[in-house]
């Protein structure tokens, strides 16, 4: 049974690994119909290894023989092994070493997934070197390659919470370290296509979320704790994590030249205080709050992704529910918070 037709959500990491990694009818049919191998760039970050594991799931399923290759310097002891279970090959890579780069196998198709975002106001060199060098690099090796490239939602800067959001075509208003070099990867991968040819997909993603990360199960986690909670960041949009991924690996085929790009967002302008509120009742808790609500946030339209691949699967009142069971029963953490309430672009 699929977890989606299930009536709890995923009680273990087991379970969730499975959950995140489960491939949509969309994306085995996509994979069924997209020719080549697929090599993922950053296979080590918080998305990178169920992505992965997707995109071997749903070739299998779609009786496609090819490799799935994820890439990354691997400080997280026992991934590369995890992934070798899964049927994803593994190769350790830094990907600010040029030589190390030139060496990395030209695939036909490629989802990079590597960036640097907390941490970047402290260290901006690094942040400009993984977030516009690094991309050139990969512009420049992955010539003939079809490449998939997570961005962010960030370039867009915010916008009144009284409007629908941010959309592909609005210009970028990148306020922070972390959002000009974002769009700086994106430059620097569209001179590469428009240089060589290859057909390239930029995904603006905000926010992320599964049981261990994201903006609610930040709020979660501060609402069962007792903390208080800054609304100054009134609205958020969230998306399955799984959800994501189905998008990102569909994209792999509508990418183009010119560029297609793609928000990838859940389609609810959530308001933090109301989902405080929510989690409250179901976690027995009173929300305590800080600061006040203000009339603009960092929100996107995800129109254009819904009519290209549909609605995401699990919608916001779901996850919520599956996060406050999660965090009321004790489940893991990765302990990364998402900062998503900075409002002057400083991670």
């Amino acid at each position: 049974m699929s977890w989606y037709d299930r009536l709890h959500g995923p009680r273990t990491v087991a379970e969730l690994d499975d959950a995140l990694s489960e491939p949509p009818p969309g994306v085995i049919e996509c994979l069924g119909r997209l020719p080549g191998d697929i090599l993922v760039l950053g296979v080590g970050g918080k998305m990178g290894p169920t992505l992965a594991r997707m995109a071997r799931r749903a070739s299998d399923a779609a009786g496609v023989r090819r490799r799935v290759v994820g890439v990354s310097r691997f400080s997280t002891p026992g991934l590369p092994e995890q992934l070798e279970s899964w049927g994803v090959e593994t190769l350790a890579c830094d990907l600010l070493d040029e030589q190390a780069v030139a060496a990395l196998p030209r695939l036909e198709n490629v989802v990079f997934m590597a960036g640097y975002k907390f941490g970047a106001q402290a260290d901006p060199a690094r942040t400009w070197a993984m977030n516009c060098y690094l991309p050139a690099l990969i512009g420049r090796h992955f010539h003939s390659s079809r490449i998939a490239a997570f961005s962010t939602g960030n370039v867009y800067g915010l916008v009144p919470v009284a409007g629908g959001g941010s959309r592909e075509d609005d210009p970028p208003r990148p306020v922070g370290e972390y959002a000009q070099t974002t769009l700086g990867r994106e430059r620097l991968l569209e001179y590469f296509s428009q240089r060589h040819g290859f057909p390239l997909a930029v995904l603006r993603l905000n926010y992320a979320c599964e049981l261990r990360y994201g903006v609610l199960v930040d709020l979660a986690w501060k609402v069962w704790r007792d903390e208080p909670i800054d609304l100054s960041m009134s609205h958020v949009n969230v998306i399955w994590q799984g959800d994501a991924n189905a998008v990102a690996l569909q994209a792999l085929e509508q990418a183009g030249q010119p560029p297609l790009v793609l928000n990838i967002a859940g389609p609810e302008r959530l308001r933090i205080r109301q989902v405080c509120e929510q989690l409250g009742r179901l976690l027995d808790r009173r929300p305590r709050y800080l600061g006040s609500e203000q009339p603009d946030a960092l929100l996107s339209d995800s129109g254009r992704c819904r009519q290209l691949f549909g609605a995401p699967r699990v919608p916001a009142e779901r996850l919520i529910g599956w996060i406050s069971d999660w965090v009321a029963r004790g489940g893991e953490s990765l302990g990364k918070p998402t900062h998503f309430e900075s409002r002057d672009g400083q991670f």
